[in-house]
């Protein structure tokens, strides 16, 4: 078949399983929205507001169902606006492609209309991209962006297609009349990587060593990470963690990786950890680190972190080992399956905890026994509590980035991998509403609930004409302090009160803005009102619209506990 470049990445993305694509078009794409248009029988494609959330969208697509995201943007300006989300999307090891247009070959590298050199300015952010400057050559580019994004570590990936390749025509062969004619589905270079990807990188010795080092530790614990819902193991956390009696410590990103209910999980580590999970690292002689990568928020300071405890780190990219917290010992592949083959070596054991961990859990619910209420605010814990009563337990829970976020992992009790869905390494505020979008209609039997705040919703409101648009049946929660939140407390507590350009005067009137975009929305300001405002919204997203919900919190309400930086995790304000 004679198809044009434009033809052949539409064709390559749905024989890749690609069902959803999002973007915003443009000059130098509109070979390629020429054929979208073509075969949006076979291939839905989401008209964004802006092309940042076109990439958070992917990446909640992405997060949510373990697929592959896409989303697309023409050159200079579109392309640049997806940078950020390409890098929410590379530091939480999401798989995502971007795909961009560009410039004629002529006329790159001459400071054209739109032209930028997005290749260059995404290096630090992606696996691998590409410039394709021959139409041949697009086809295996799309299968091997694919396998880079989706295998070892996931990440982003980018795929710089110029205009006059993209309407360029060449020959065009399927994946399986590839396989029939020449024995090759992928190509060369394409197999060449699967073949790679498929690599045992740990031996028997490496297990063996692995579950010596569990089998004489007195106090182990395990400390689980994004790389445990990213590769499934969720089973095998919970599993040895009882084979071990042994506390669960979870990162950000490892929210939901055990169930929130699970008896020996403490909940968060870190900066914003709870006692219990703080002071039991201190506590452990040996440290399971799996599907993590000891960031700063975890350890605050490294040279102190399990300061006692021998480290075993298992991950899947070697270049986390030692490069945060130097181990004693390392196993590097899938997570999943070096958990199932240590396992299998070890007996079934009685640690020396001795109910310790039940105490310091003990700890950390004394001060949730009494919320204070003041008039015209609702405490955090009362809102993420009552919304969780309501929602069912397969609901994900997606946040944008502040005090909302980590109220959210505190309160919120998620209990199934891959229903935590928030920009963990970057931060970037803005990215909820866009991801929400993306997980719903990768879930579209399972309802999907946004937790926001007034600073990150300034940022992506624009987002609910996408809502409106497509008829994206999503619940928004607006935590609304009238601040910058988590910057105002730092300010708070290590600036004297200097609250420097934090206050957010001038906001709109969030509930009449979104009632704006014909989506039922709600002002609440007792707890009365929010939970009639909660019964009312959940019977609106069942009947496939969008709802929203402002409730008012407290500007002076903080996040606690917190470690201040540079301080031992055990060093909590409280």
């Amino acid at each position: 078949m004679i198809y044009s470049g434009a033809r052949i990445l539409v064709e390559s993305l749905i024989e890749e399983g690609v069902d959803t694509v999002f973007g915003i078009p443009g000059g130098y794409v509109l070979h390629i929205y020429d054929e979208l248009y073509k075969c949006q029988d076979r291939i839905r494609h989401i008209l964004v507001s802006h092309e940042q959330h076109a990439a958070h969208a992917a990446d909640g697509y992405a997060r949510s169902s373990g697929r592959t995201g896409v989303c697309i943007a023409t050159s200079g300006p579109g392309a640049t606006n997806l940078v950020t989300g390409i890098a929410a999307a590379y530091m939480d090891s999401v798989p995502l492609v971007a795909v961009t247009g560009n410039v004629p070959l002529h006329l790159l590298g001459k400071d054209s209309f739109q032209e930028t050199d997005i290749a260059g300015i995404t290096m630090p952010v992606v696996k691998h991209n590409w410039i394709v400057k021959d139409v041949r050559e697009l086809a295996e580019v799309i299968r091997e962006a694919f396998i880079v994004a989706r295998t070892g570590r996931p990440g982003p990936v980018l795929i710089d297609i110029p205009a006059d390749v993209s309407a360029a025509e060449t020959e065009w062969k399927p994946a399986l009349v590839m396989a029939w004619e020449d024995g090759d589905a992928l190509g060369s270079r394409a197999r060449r990587l699967a073949e790679r990807s498929e690599r045992v990188t740990f031996s028997d010795t490496d297990i063996e060593r692995a579950a010596d080092m569990i089998k004489t530790a007195k106090r182990p614990m395990i400390y689980a990470g994004g790389g445990i819902n990213l590769s499934g193991a969720s089973g095998e956390v919970v599993k040895l963690s009882t084979l071990l009696n042994a506390p669960v410590a979870l990162s950000l990103m490892g929210t939901g990786a055990v169930p929130r209910n699970f008896p020996l999980c403490t909940g968060l580590i870190g900066m914003h950890g709870t006692t219990a999970s703080n002071r039991a690292v201190q506590q452990a002689d040996l440290l399971i680190a799996a599907g993590a990568r000891f960031s700063d928020r975890v350890t605050s300071k490294p040279d102190r972190f399990a300061r006692n405890a021998k480290i075993l780190h298992i991950d899947m990219d070697p270049a986390e080992i030692n490069k945060n917290r130097i181990s004693d010992f390392s196993v590097v592949g899938d997570v999943k399956e070096i958990l199932q083959r240590i396992i299998k070596k070890l007996p079934r054991t009685f640690s020396h905890w001795n109910g310790e961990i039940e105490k310091l859990k003990e700890k950390d619910r004394k001060p949730e026994t009494k919320i204070k209420k003041k008039k015209g605010v609702l405490h955090p814990r009362f809102i993420m509590e009552t919304a969780a009563e309501r929602m069912s337990s397969g609901t994900i829970v997606v946040t944008d980035v502040g005090q909302h976020q980590i109220w959210t992992a505190q309160y919120y009790p998620i209990a199934q991998p891959r229903s935590f869905i928030s920009s963990g390494g970057l931060g970037a505020m803005g990215f909820g509403l866009g991801a929400a979008a993306g997980a719903k209609l990768a879930n579209p039997d399972r309802p999907v609930l946004l937790f926001t705040g007034d600073g990150s919703f300034l940022m992506n409101s624009g987002e609910l004409a996408t809502l409106c648009r497509y008829s994206i049946p999503i619940l928004i929660i607006l935590l609304n302090n009238s601040s910058l939140g988590m910057v105002r407390q730092w300010q708070h507590v290590f600036y004297g009160d200097r609250f420097s350009e934090t206050v957010l005067t001038g906001s709109p009137d969030f509930s009449a803005l979104a009632a704006a975009y014909k989506i039922l929305s709600f002002a609440a300001a007792s707890e009365e009102e929010y939970r009639t405002a909660l019964d009312r919204a959940l019977k609106e997203i069942a009947e496939g619209r969008a709802a929203f919900i402002e409730v008012p919190v407290d500007k002076q309400e903080m996040v606690l506990p917190m470690v201040p930086g540079g301080k031992p995790v055990d060093e909590q304000i409280v």
